[in-house]
């Protein structure tokens, strides 16, 4: 049957605000005819949700969007998050370092060890390639953390001397990991276009667009500070496919 779901910046602590989110959107798609299953499969593999044929909504990310999916998914909006320094619905990275690491640019770190989330996330991976391509160097020591939230503990623990993550997870990082207090923000990356949520091939979006965008005017005003969802935008997929990726193998 059907398939969806929001596992981008879910954790234990904004689980129940999500569940919410999900209803609402659930009743805002029912109005428009649109049949929407109603408990979110986070636990699924997301290649798996993203390329399922009867995916109601997810969200992904802007590389796995620009290299696999733009062909085979609708792209539906992106939810804006109102980062700060960045048009609405992007986003940008931030690396963060322990808080008394003397360092003072990117430049100091060419030597580090770095950790990312995934090789295929945008804010991880390909925003901190660019951003170092652009001083002309990119990490040879790397390990895989698996997730944002692992990254920035990994760096508070001293097993690794730098990451990238995304500003909204780090928002969310800062908010709930007392470990956070440990990290500092070395400099951001340029912004590009945050998170979109996508359907189907041949879903309807621009009635799924509407859907949304009113269940984000109906959140309570404690999940809209929990989620930190201020919207949704039209950003063209154009927007997406232009957004620079690492070359194979880097």
């Amino acid at each position: 049957g059907m398939i969806a779901s929001l596992m981008m910046y879910l954790r234990p602590e904004t689980a129940e605000a999500h569940a919410r989110y999900w209803a609402l959107i659930c009743e805002e798609l029912a109005a428009r005819g649109i049949a929407a299953p109603e408990t979110l499969n986070n636990k699924a593999e997301e290649f798996t949700v993203w390329k399922a044929p009867d995916l109601t909504l997810s969200q992904t990310c802007g590389m796995p969007y620009r290299l696999w999916l733009h062909d085979h998914v609708t792209l539906i909006g992106t939810p804006d998050f109102a980062v700060a320094g960045c048009p609405p619905g992007y986003y940008s990275s931030v690396f963060v370092i322990r808080a008394d690491d003397p360092r003072e640019t990117i430049s100091e770190f060419r030597a580090a060890r770095f950790t990312y989330n995934q090789s295929f996330s945008q804010s991880g991976y390909a925003a901190a390639y660019t951003h170092c391509s652009a001083e002309g160097f990119w990490f040879k020591d790397r390990s895989q953390s698996h997730g944002h939230r692992n990254s920035a503990q990994i760096v508070a623990d001293g097993r690794a001397d730098i990451a990238a993550l995304d500003a909204v997870s780090w928002r969310l990082i800062q908010r709930y990991d007392p470990f956070a207090s440990h990290l500092r923000v070395l400099e951001r990356t340029t912004p590009t276009p945050g998170l979109p949520y996508i359907a189907a091939a041949g879903a309807n979006r621009i009635a799924t667009f509407a859907a949304i965008s009113q269940a984000i005017a109906r959140l309570m005003a404690e999940d809209v500070e929990t989620l930190g969802i201020r919207g949704l935008v039209d950003i063209p997929s154009t927007a997406y496919l232009a957004v620079p990726s690492p070359p194979i193998g880097a």
